[in-house]
């Protein structure tokens, strides 16, 4: 994009059938099988104050809760860049609770002549069994699927039906839909963001960059879309990145919200 930002216009998409050595977070990799995961890119180029970026790794989580709830998915936004769902057998994981991460987001920041931008990596796990899945955190919509057979959505998601192009075509959509109120200053956007957001009510745990760690109640989201948290000594902190690990539910906050960080 930096070499020739004239090539890619604002919204573009780039689709791989595959990842071979996809980049998570912190310089971790990623993989997928053939033809079992949606994973794509799209350059968002948003036009709005540098400050306001931190929101788009929300807003493509956010896009991607609802294209599952299409299929008839519950799912939740980890901050900053996790899509989880229940564990499709209900059982427990240590670290993790009942909690699965289904999709990941990775945001990075492009500087061109025309302008910054913002790179969005989003993968979806679809039709992965237990055995491609590269830890046992994860799931797919096909194992999800298995967990609620009997159902019409179900049998389509445990039988590995979901067309990835529809899938796309959906996400994209919401994403679009969802840019297009954020550039324009909608605060209804903010509020879907930390509705969809299941860290907040959580006590967590986020690592930060170049070492160290925060501890807390996660309370909300800043300004610019950072997560804001009570320490234990009633100090509100704000972080602006970092990996996150949910410790357990506040008093009063949903149960099963689990911990994990972006491959």
């Amino acid at each position: 994009v930096a070499a020739d930002p004239g090539a890619w216009p604002d919204r573009s998409v780039l689709v791989t059938d595959h990842q071979q050595a996809g980049r998570g977070r912190a310089g971790r990799t990623w993989t997928t099988p053939q033809g079992a995961a949606l994973t794509f890119s799209v350059l968002l180029r948003p036009g709005v104050r540098l400050e306001r970026f931190g929101w788009v790794p929300l807003l493509a989580g956010v896009a991607v809760v609802r294209a599952l709830a299409d299929l008839g998915v519950t799912a939740s936004v980890k901050w900053p860049n996790d899509v989880l769902v229940s564990a499709p057998d209900g059982t427990a994981l240590a670290g993790w609770g009942v909690q699965r991460k289904v999709a990941g987001v990775l945001s990075e920041l492009v500087t061109t002549p025309t302008g910054p931008g913002v790179v969005v990596g989003i993968g979806v796990n679809v039709s992965q069994t237990a055995d491609e899945l590269p830890v046992p955190s994860a799931t797919s919509l096909r194992l999800v699927g298995e967990g609620q057979a009997g159902r019409t959505a179900g049998d389509e998601l445990a039988a590995g039906d979901v067309d990835r192009t529809s899938l796309l075509a959906s996400l994209m959509s919401h994403l679009v839909h969802l840019d297009d109120a954020w550039r324009a200053g909608d605060a209804a956007v903010t509020a879907l963001c930390v509705a969809a957001c299941g860290t907040i009510g959580s006590a967590v745990q986020v690592e930060l960059p170049g070492g160290g760690h925060v501890e807390g109640v996660a309370s909300g989201l800043s300004a610019e879309g950072a997560l804001e948290l009570v320490d234990v000594e009633g100090r509100t902190v704000t972080v602006l990145a970092g990996d996150v690990h949910h410790l357990r539910p506040a008093p009063g906050a949903p149960e099963g919200h689990g911990a994990g960080s972006a491959p």
